[in-house]
Protein backbone atom coordinates (compact mmCIF):
# COMPACT_ATOMS: atom_id res chain seq x y z
CA UNK A 1 0.00 0.00 0.00
CA UNK A 2 1.42 3.37 -1.17
CA UNK A 3 0.83 6.01 0.96
CA UNK A 4 1.33 9.85 0.85
CA UNK A 5 3.70 10.15 4.32
CA UNK A 6 5.46 8.50 6.71
CA UNK A 7 3.41 9.35 9.73
CA UNK A 8 1.27 6.18 8.94
CA UNK A 9 2.25 2.77 8.34
CA UNK A 10 -0.08 -0.51 7.32
CA UNK A 11 0.52 -3.80 6.64
CA UNK A 12 -1.20 -7.54 7.02
CA UNK A 13 0.12 -10.25 9.37
CA UNK A 14 -1.84 -13.63 9.73
CA UNK A 15 -4.94 -12.60 9.12
CA UNK A 16 -4.90 -9.11 11.35
CA UNK A 17 -4.69 -5.94 9.30
CA UNK A 18 -2.44 -3.28 11.47
CA UNK A 19 -3.09 0.52 10.95
CA UNK A 20 -0.27 2.54 12.67
CA UNK A 21 -0.57 6.20 13.89
CA UNK A 22 3.39 6.97 13.46
CA UNK A 23 3.63 10.51 14.84
CA UNK A 24 5.56 10.10 17.97
CA UNK A 25 7.55 12.99 17.94
CA UNK A 26 3.91 14.69 18.82
CA UNK A 27 2.70 11.67 20.59
CA UNK A 28 0.68 10.48 17.60
CA UNK A 29 -1.34 13.52 16.95
CA UNK A 30 -3.19 13.00 13.87
CA UNK A 31 -2.36 15.56 10.77
CA UNK A 32 -3.65 16.23 7.59
CA UNK A 33 -2.31 13.85 5.99
CA UNK A 34 -2.51 11.19 8.13
CA UNK A 35 -6.19 11.65 8.19
CA UNK A 36 -5.93 11.05 4.48
CA UNK A 37 -3.79 7.96 4.91
CA UNK A 38 -6.24 6.72 7.46
CA UNK A 39 -9.05 6.44 5.18
CA UNK A 40 -6.94 4.95 2.34
CA UNK A 41 -6.01 2.53 4.89
CA UNK A 42 -8.52 1.30 6.09
CA UNK A 43 -10.74 1.24 2.73
CA UNK A 44 -7.89 -1.27 1.23
CA UNK A 45 -8.34 -3.51 4.31
CA UNK A 46 -12.15 -3.30 4.12
CA UNK A 47 -11.40 -5.02 0.56
CA UNK A 48 -8.95 -7.10 1.27
CA UNK A 49 -9.94 -10.67 1.87
CA UNK A 50 -6.89 -11.54 3.51
CA UNK A 51 -7.98 -9.40 6.36
CA UNK A 52 -10.08 -10.91 8.97
CA UNK A 53 -9.91 -8.39 11.50
CA UNK A 54 -8.56 -4.75 12.12
CA UNK A 55 -6.17 -3.31 14.80
CA UNK A 56 -5.20 0.30 15.37
CA UNK A 57 -2.19 1.49 17.21
CA UNK A 58 0.58 4.15 18.05
CA UNK A 59 4.09 4.41 17.77
CA UNK A 60 6.06 5.05 20.32
CA UNK A 61 4.64 3.29 23.75
CA UNK A 62 3.46 6.82 25.31
CA UNK A 63 0.00 7.66 23.25
CA UNK A 64 -2.42 5.99 21.03
CA UNK A 65 -3.77 9.09 19.64
CA UNK A 66 -3.50 12.71 21.69
CA UNK A 67 -5.91 14.42 19.49
CA UNK A 68 -5.61 16.59 16.12
CA UNK A 69 -1.99 18.27 15.43
CA UNK A 70 -2.89 21.67 16.26
CA UNK A 71 0.43 23.27 15.20
CA UNK A 72 -0.59 23.13 11.48
CA UNK A 73 -4.09 24.58 12.28
CA UNK A 74 -2.83 28.45 10.83
CA UNK A 75 -1.35 26.53 8.11
CA UNK A 76 -4.25 23.48 7.28
CA UNK A 77 -7.08 25.05 8.58
CA UNK A 78 -6.48 28.94 8.55
CA UNK A 79 -9.40 29.53 5.91
CA UNK A 80 -13.19 28.36 4.90
CA UNK A 81 -11.88 26.48 2.24
CA UNK A 82 -9.12 25.12 3.72
CA UNK A 83 -11.22 24.01 7.08
CA UNK A 84 -13.33 22.61 4.36
CA UNK A 85 -10.56 20.23 2.62
CA UNK A 86 -9.39 18.91 6.37
CA UNK A 87 -13.13 18.02 7.70
CA UNK A 88 -13.43 15.91 3.93
CA UNK A 89 -10.27 13.95 4.94
CA UNK A 90 -11.33 13.36 8.82
CA UNK A 91 -14.82 12.77 7.38
CA UNK A 92 -14.19 10.52 5.23
CA UNK A 93 -11.25 8.60 7.94
CA UNK A 94 -14.43 8.48 10.52
CA UNK A 95 -17.21 7.26 7.55
CA UNK A 96 -14.53 4.27 7.23
CA UNK A 97 -14.46 3.60 10.68
CA UNK A 98 -18.27 3.46 11.17
CA UNK A 99 -18.76 1.54 8.16
CA UNK A 100 -15.71 -1.15 8.43
CA UNK A 101 -17.74 -4.53 8.01
CA UNK A 102 -15.13 -6.52 9.64
CA UNK A 103 -14.39 -6.34 13.30
CA UNK A 104 -11.69 -3.05 14.35
CA UNK A 105 -9.55 -3.21 17.53
CA UNK A 106 -8.31 -0.40 19.30
CA UNK A 107 -4.71 -1.17 21.00
CA UNK A 108 -4.35 2.07 23.68
CA UNK A 109 -1.14 2.32 25.40
CA UNK A 110 -0.57 6.22 26.68
CA UNK A 111 -2.80 9.08 26.16
CA UNK A 112 -5.86 8.62 23.91
CA UNK A 113 -7.42 12.33 23.82
CA UNK A 114 -9.96 14.50 22.23
CA UNK A 115 -9.92 13.11 18.32
CA UNK A 116 -8.18 10.22 19.48
CA UNK A 117 -10.68 8.68 21.53
CA UNK A 118 -13.05 9.64 19.25
CA UNK A 119 -11.13 7.30 16.73
CA UNK A 120 -10.88 4.63 19.32
CA UNK A 121 -14.47 4.94 20.28
CA UNK A 122 -15.16 3.81 16.56
CA UNK A 123 -13.11 0.36 17.38
CA UNK A 124 -15.64 -2.43 18.02
CA UNK A 125 -13.79 -3.49 21.26
CA UNK A 126 -10.44 -1.11 23.23
CA UNK A 127 -7.53 -2.45 24.91
CA UNK A 128 -5.93 -0.46 27.16
CA UNK A 129 -2.72 -0.22 29.40
CA UNK A 130 -2.92 0.28 33.26
CA UNK A 131 -1.30 3.85 32.72
CA UNK A 132 -3.23 5.03 30.06
CA UNK A 133 -4.87 8.18 30.34
CA UNK A 134 -8.36 9.06 28.20
CA UNK A 135 -10.00 12.50 27.92
CA UNK A 136 -11.87 15.08 26.05
CA UNK A 137 -10.46 18.63 26.53
CA UNK A 138 -12.74 20.79 24.21
CA UNK A 139 -13.74 22.27 27.20
CA UNK A 140 -10.29 23.86 27.64
CA UNK A 141 -9.63 24.61 24.59
CA UNK A 142 -12.78 26.62 23.49
CA UNK A 143 -14.18 23.59 20.52
CA UNK A 144 -17.58 22.24 19.78
CA UNK A 145 -17.68 18.92 20.45
CA UNK A 146 -19.64 16.97 17.06
CA UNK A 147 -23.13 15.34 17.72
CA UNK A 148 -21.90 11.89 16.30
CA UNK A 149 -18.71 11.92 18.57
CA UNK A 150 -21.01 12.52 22.23
CA UNK A 151 -23.45 9.89 20.37
CA UNK A 152 -21.37 7.39 20.41
CA UNK A 153 -20.09 8.50 23.94
CA UNK A 154 -23.25 8.22 25.63
CA UNK A 155 -24.14 5.40 23.78
CA UNK A 156 -20.94 3.78 25.19
CA UNK A 157 -20.55 5.16 29.03
CA UNK A 158 -24.42 6.43 29.45
CA UNK A 159 -25.13 10.08 29.33
CA UNK A 160 -23.93 10.97 33.01
CA UNK A 161 -20.63 9.98 32.56
CA UNK A 162 -20.45 11.84 29.37
CA UNK A 163 -21.44 15.48 30.58
CA UNK A 164 -18.69 14.52 33.45
CA UNK A 165 -16.13 13.92 30.82
CA UNK A 166 -17.24 16.70 28.70
CA UNK A 167 -18.05 19.55 31.47
CA UNK A 168 -14.65 18.59 33.52
CA UNK A 169 -12.24 18.14 30.37
CA UNK A 170 -10.44 16.19 32.95
CA UNK A 171 -7.81 12.92 32.61
CA UNK A 172 -9.74 9.61 33.53
CA UNK A 173 -7.48 5.91 34.11
CA UNK A 174 -7.71 3.10 33.07
CA UNK A 175 -9.34 1.54 35.93
CA UNK A 176 -11.79 4.90 35.68
CA UNK A 177 -12.72 3.96 32.04
CA UNK A 178 -12.99 0.28 32.68
CA UNK A 179 -15.45 0.71 34.99
CA UNK A 180 -17.90 3.17 33.18
CA UNK A 181 -17.59 0.96 29.94
CA UNK A 182 -15.08 3.36 28.11
CA UNK A 183 -12.81 0.57 26.99
CA UNK A 184 -13.07 -3.58 27.72
CA UNK A 185 -9.77 -4.86 28.66
CA UNK A 186 -6.58 -4.01 30.99
CA UNK A 187 -3.72 -5.31 29.77
CA UNK A 188 -0.16 -4.77 31.19
CA UNK A 189 2.10 -2.99 28.28
CA UNK A 190 4.75 -5.78 28.00
CA UNK A 191 1.63 -8.39 27.42
CA UNK A 192 -0.48 -6.05 25.24
CA UNK A 193 0.48 -6.45 21.50
CA UNK A 194 0.76 -10.42 22.16
CA UNK A 195 -3.18 -10.44 23.95
CA UNK A 196 -3.98 -7.98 21.19
CA UNK A 197 -3.01 -10.80 18.65
CA UNK A 198 -4.20 -13.78 20.72
CA UNK A 199 -7.77 -11.88 20.83
CA UNK A 200 -7.67 -10.91 16.94
CA UNK A 201 -6.96 -14.85 15.99
CA UNK A 202 -9.76 -15.80 18.09
CA UNK A 203 -11.97 -14.05 16.66
CA UNK A 204 -10.22 -14.19 12.69
CA UNK A 205 -10.60 -18.33 13.42
CA UNK A 206 -13.96 -17.50 13.42
CA UNK A 207 -16.74 -17.95 10.65
CA UNK A 208 -16.49 -14.16 8.79
CA UNK A 209 -20.33 -13.92 7.35
CA UNK A 210 -21.57 -14.59 11.06
CA UNK A 211 -19.01 -12.23 12.42
CA UNK A 212 -19.97 -9.32 9.87
CA UNK A 213 -23.33 -10.39 10.17
CA UNK A 214 -23.40 -9.63 14.14
CA UNK A 215 -21.33 -6.87 14.04
CA UNK A 216 -24.31 -5.09 11.73
CA UNK A 217 -26.86 -6.35 13.80
CA UNK A 218 -25.48 -4.60 16.27
CA UNK A 219 -24.70 -1.03 15.00
CA UNK A 220 -28.54 -1.49 13.80
CA UNK A 221 -29.77 -2.11 17.64
CA UNK A 222 -27.65 1.08 18.17
CA UNK A 223 -29.94 3.73 16.10
CA UNK A 224 -32.87 4.79 16.17
CA UNK A 225 -35.67 2.53 15.47
CA UNK A 226 -36.74 4.76 12.12
CA UNK A 227 -33.13 4.52 11.09
CA UNK A 228 -33.01 0.44 11.35
CA UNK A 229 -32.44 -1.73 8.15
CA UNK A 230 -33.41 -5.14 9.59
CA UNK A 231 -34.42 -6.29 5.73
CA UNK A 232 -30.75 -5.72 4.96
CA UNK A 233 -29.55 -7.82 8.44
CA UNK A 234 -32.02 -10.47 7.64
CA UNK A 235 -30.76 -11.00 4.06
CA UNK A 236 -26.92 -11.33 6.08
CA UNK A 237 -28.12 -14.02 8.29
CA UNK A 238 -29.68 -16.22 5.53
CA UNK A 239 -26.03 -15.32 3.63
CA UNK A 240 -25.02 -16.96 6.98
CA UNK A 241 -27.49 -20.31 6.57
CA UNK A 242 -26.25 -20.86 2.63
CA UNK A 243 -22.95 -20.24 2.70
CA UNK A 244 -20.24 -23.28 2.70
CA UNK A 245 -18.83 -21.95 6.10
CA UNK A 246 -21.83 -22.87 7.76
CA UNK A 247 -21.35 -26.22 5.76
CA UNK A 248 -17.86 -26.35 7.02
CA UNK A 249 -18.96 -26.27 10.80
CA UNK A 250 -21.48 -28.64 10.92
CA UNK A 251 -19.09 -31.25 9.72
CA UNK A 252 -16.25 -29.75 11.61
CA UNK A 253 -18.35 -30.26 14.64
CA UNK A 254 -19.44 -33.83 13.54
CA UNK A 255 -15.92 -34.58 13.08
CA UNK A 256 -14.84 -33.06 16.44
CA UNK A 257 -12.07 -30.99 14.58
CA UNK A 258 -12.02 -27.40 13.99
CA UNK A 259 -13.69 -25.62 11.39
CA UNK A 260 -11.55 -23.86 8.77
CA UNK A 261 -13.42 -20.73 7.21
CA UNK A 262 -13.21 -19.46 4.12
CA UNK A 263 -16.01 -16.75 4.62
CA UNK A 264 -18.05 -17.68 1.81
Amino acid sequence: MELSTEKMRAYVDDGIGWVVFNNPARHNAVSLDMWQALGLILECFHKDQRVRVIVMKGEGGKAFVSGADISEFDSKRGSAAQKREYAKASGNAHEWIEKLEKPLIAMIQGYCIGGGLAIAMGADIRFSTPESKFGIPAAKLGLGYEFSGLKTLCRLVGSARAKDIMFTARFIDSDESLKMGLINFIVDKDALENKVKEYAKLIGNNAPLTVKAAKAAINEINKDDSERDLNKIQLMVDQCFDSEDYKEGRLAFKEKRVAKFKGY
